[in-house]
């Protein structure tokens, strides 16, 4: 009989945790076959750790690994894949706009031979124009940037299969964009849409800022476009400014004007100047990341495991 890990990574979800569990351990009542639930606490500072716990000993299908601190939401996903026993693995988040009940349609779909099942947004309830526009914008732009295909209008809620789960646990970079690295392994995929819920309740772990840092991640992980783009911004400045250049030295000795405009000088100065530091910037963002890289510290501390062998 088949066993499927759910991983629901947690961070201060103590308003949703308890509809969260009734509703996946009710559809895991209905699957034909066997359940674990890892919930990975992720530094909370509510209680969602001493609740989680608490399902835990009610119920030893649910196992807790509970952090150090908090590692971020990718890494929290990580954990749950490192140590995750099922034949395939459901990563979905608490907030339960990730519906439990699309589970069953994953489980299916996997069942005809694929290794990656990803959900796809048909609809997204409950969010703001802006946050529709700015979701579809980069997804798009991921795309165009990226070297592999990400699908679009994703996010982390999946599943995959064993083999898949075993070659992501070799995978030790340190900034993570877990729904890329799942499309960069390959293997047989396919998708299946649903109906994204408003949050049950609380308020969202992705403002903006975690968001342009996820986007950040995504674009640097799978893409060196930014440095390519950069550099031919460059050629086209230096360009630009070596005909500029000729210009003044024909005005000044082929037609004998005084060169006038110091002011848009200043502001070509300016716009250059602009330019160098925006491409420094991007250079910097890779660097950065290489810092991250060679310091080889482990992507995750545990503190407490719950309801696992030996522990």
């Amino acid at each position: 009989m088949a066993l499927y890990s759910i991983v629901i990574p947690l961070y201060n979800e103590e308003e949703v945790i308890g509809e969260c569990i009734r509703r996946v351990v009710s559809v895991c009542d209905g699957i034909d076959g066997e359940c674990e639930i890892i919930f990975v606490n992720d530094g909370s500072a509510d209680r969602t750790l001493e609740l989680a716990a608490n399902a835990c000993k009610s119920d030893k299908r649910i196992k807790l690994i509970s952090f150090s601190r908090n590692f971020g939401h990718q890494i929290a996903i990580t954990a749950g894949m490192d140590n995750a026993a099922g034949d395939a693995v459901i990563v979905m988040d608490a907030d339960l706009q990730d519906p439990p009940e699309v589970i069953t349609e994953l489980i299916e779909k996997y069942n005809e031979g694929y290794d990656v099942v990803y959900a796809v947004r048909a609809q997204r309830k409950g969010e703001t124009v802006f946050k529709k526009l700015t979701a579809k914008a980069f997804y798009r732009f991921l795309r165009y940037m990226c070297n592999i295909d990400i699908p679009v209008d994703t996010g982390d809620f999946r599943l995959i299969s064993r083999k898949v789960c075993n070659v992501m646990k070799t995978l030790t970079e340190r900034n993570r964009y877990v729904r890329g690295l799942v499309s960069w392994v390959g293997f047989r995929q396919a998708a299946v849409e649903y109906v994204r819920e408003e949050r049950f309740a609380g308020e969202t772990k992705y403002p903006l800022k975690k968001m342009i840092k996820l986007s950040l991640d995504g674009i640097t992980s799978f893409s060196s476009k930014p440095l390519t783009m950069s550099k031919n911004l460059g050629f086209i400045a230096a360009a630009a400014g070596f005909i500029y250049m000729i210009v003044v030295i024909l005005q000044k000795f082929v037609f004998g004007k005084t060169v006038q405009g110091w002011a848009s000088l200043a502001v070509l100065i300016l716009l250059m100047g602009g330019i160098q530091l925006i491409m420094l910037g991007i250079t910097g963002e890779y660097i950065a990341r290489i810092f991250d890289e060679s310091k080889n510290r482990p992507l995750y501390i545990i503190d407490e495991k719950y309801n696992f062998n030996g522990d």
